[in-house]
């Protein structure tokens, strides 16, 4: 008999598991095998997938929810089938295999897109230490990886950092070729990381087989997840669109993303927390889906080598005047591990300071720019507007409220009023130590690219501008010691198109 809708939207966290074949139900009344409408006939077994078969999407790395940074947790996802899933570790090439605690695994199950389950396993083969991994279906390796040593403090280390990324286009194909060829140490997405709006269906599409892929090209992407580490701020398009029964497979950030859970809101009704909507049936099933990462993983901070990071969601729903929202921040910027820190760097997704004709009135964000001056925050990277922009260090203070503003500092289309006193005196060469802090737009990792009619043109850039690249795509690559940032940015063609050195 088939399953009523609400089980069939039924999406649960398992137990872990010593077998995956051992779930013999996802709850005490729904086998796996009902979804599908029964069981095969025993007269005609179904075939033993290939390795590649076996997986929907192919293992990737993640940080887990600790602030070290990771990797701490390894995902994949199956179609909706039993199997003894397992996974082993040696940090020796010589060594021995060592097996993980058995893996945890949820049913996925919404409208839109057929049923998968998605696996996580923790990995905890030490700090500091390279390692290698294999993902065994029934005890046969279906896939395996290398992992390079996560660097300490002191060591030298590079990240890549792009936004507006997959939206199915060669240019996010080539800024993912790109990345692999930096070989960085890890990646930041600031925001919109799947067009359009967010969903299950996108990640497939757009995200997995570009920055998974099986082999490293410009027309095809990079095997990056599966080695490298990867974090995301979220965007408008990742968390805007919240309405469940318009998009039953969205907000998909909740699902495939294991960063730190140390962020201010911690209830789906909090102020501040994304605007979750739909009928009480299809809510239910997401919250049991997402489980603590919504809405906590909207918003955190975590430490790698030399540098702190705060990550935080700048969409409008979010009011960043809040006391307890600006006071979970500013104690973050201050705490033992920030301080500890040589760089301090925030990465989100709305940009405070742009110069395109495109999206010129979201300015909310500049109003946390007194507290970024005040901890010492080097760099604030951003996306949104689909090109590359770097400004000169700058120092802002925001203006009274406006009259329409309703008592807050911006206006209702985002506008904020103020001052800014600019380092003109920086050139990133002779001159490092910046005045103030620099801000960055790098929304150019893939999707349609914004005012390419502006570039060349400083007359009609504001004046914090320094540098505009917009007509072609690119990401920035940034080498970290504890003096020095050294930032690049990158065509699609592999071209350096600035290039500045931020000294303490």
């Amino acid at each position: 008999m088939p399953l009523p809708p609400s089980r069939r939207r039924l999406a649960l966290w398992l137990v872990p598991l010593a077998a995956a074949s051992a779930v013999v139900a996802l709850t005490a009344q729904v086998a796996p095998h009902v979804l599908r409408g029964g069981p095969p006939k025993a007269a005609r077994p179904s075939p033993q997938p290939s390795p590649d078969a076996a997986f929907t999407v192919k293992p990737y790395l993640q940080p887990g929810d600790g602030p070290d940074g990771g990797p701490s947790a390894l995902l994949w996802q199956t179609p909706d089938a039993d199997a003894n899933w397992s996974v082993e570790v040696r940090t020796d090439p010589a060594g021995p295999w060592t097996a993980t605690a058995p893996p945890s695994v949820r049913l996925v199950a919404v409208d839109g897109v057929p049923p998968f389950r998605l696996y996580r396993a923790s990995l905890t083969p030490g700090t500091g230490t390279g390692f290698a991994y294999r993902v065994l279906r029934a005890g046969a390796t279906a896939f395996e990886a290398d992992v390079p040593p996560t660097k300490p403090a002191g060591v030298p280390q590079r990240f890549v950092v792009f936004g507006d990324c997959a939206a199915g286009t060669a240019g996010q194909k080539s800024i993912a070729y790109q990345a692999h060829r930096a070989r960085p140490d890890y990646v930041m997405i600031t925001g919109d990381i799947v067009y359009s709006r967010g969903r299950i269906s996108e990640y497939l599409d757009h995200f997995f087989s570009v920055y998974n892929a099986d082999a490293a090209g410009p027309a095809s992407g990079a095997p990056l997840l599966r080695s490298t580490l990867f974090f995301a701020a979220p965007g408008n398009h990742d968390l805007i669109e919240a309405s469940l029964d318009k998009y039953p497979d969205g907000l998909g950030y909740f699902y495939f993303w294991a960063q730190p859970l140390n962020g201010p809101i911690g209830t789906p009704d909090a102020a501040g927390a994304p605007l979750l909507k739909g009928s009480a049936a299809r809510r239910k099933a997401f919250l049991e889906t997402a489980g603590p990462a919504y809405p906590r993983m909207a918003n955190f901070s975590f430490d790698r080598g030399d540098v702190h990071w705060t990550v935080l969601d700048s969409n409008p729903y979010v009011d960043w005047t809040d006391p307890a929202l600006r006071g979970w921040l500013e104690a973050d910027l201050a705490s033992p591990a920030a301080r500890n820190a040589a760089w301090k760097i925030v990465a989100f997704h709305h940009p405070p300071f742009n110069s395109s004709k495109a999206h010129a009135d979201d300015q909310r964000m500049r109003v946390l720019a007194p507290v970024f001056e005040k901890a010492g925050v080097a760099v604030v990277f951003g996306g949104h507007v689909h090109n590359y922009q770097r400004t000169h260090p700058l120092r802002f203070v925001p203006g009274p409220p406006p009259a329409d503003g309703e008592g807050k500092p911006y206006g209702p289309n985002g506008q904020v009023d103020g001052r800014w006193t600019l380092d003109t005196r920086f050139d990133g060469v002779q001159r490092t130590k910046p005045d103030g802090v620099v801000y960055v737009v790098t929304g150019a990792g893939g999707a349609k690219l914004y005012n390419p009619e502006q570039n060349g043109l400083p007359a009609s850039w504001k004046d914090f501008t320094a540098r505009f690249v917009s007509d072609v795509h690119s990401l920035t690559v940034v080498d970290v010691t504890p003096d020095a940032l050294n930032l690049r940015q990158v065509s699609a063609d592999g071209v350096e198109l600035d290039r500045v050195v931020i000294s303490r």
